[in-house]
């Protein structure tokens, strides 16, 4: 592992040293995690999982508005939603 310095903003930082509190990590590991995630394209999962929200866009067009979503309706609705 090589040693690598960079400047951040002290709002970059304060948001770093909280996230590696709550995770229980150092900087260097949080930082090292992010960078990790970043350079194997998962950026490209947000983009596929964009793509299927834009492509699912209308396609319950066609049910009903007037769904009554008082208690135990809404499960029927779900359950109706999931069998399409």
């Amino acid at each position: 592992m090589e040693r690598t310095n960079i400047y951040l903003t002290p709002e970059l930082r304060d948001a770093l040293d909280a996230r590696a509190r709550a995770e229980g990590l150092s900087r260097a590991e949080v930082i090292r995690r992010l960078l990790d995630r970043a350079l194997h394209d998962e950026v490209d999962d947000l983009r596929a999982d964009l793509a299927a929200v834009d492509e699912s866009f209308g396609v319950l067009r066609d049910e009903p508005v007037d769904v009554d979503r008082s208690d135990g309706a809404r499960g029927a609705h779900l359950a109706r939603i999931a069998a399409l």
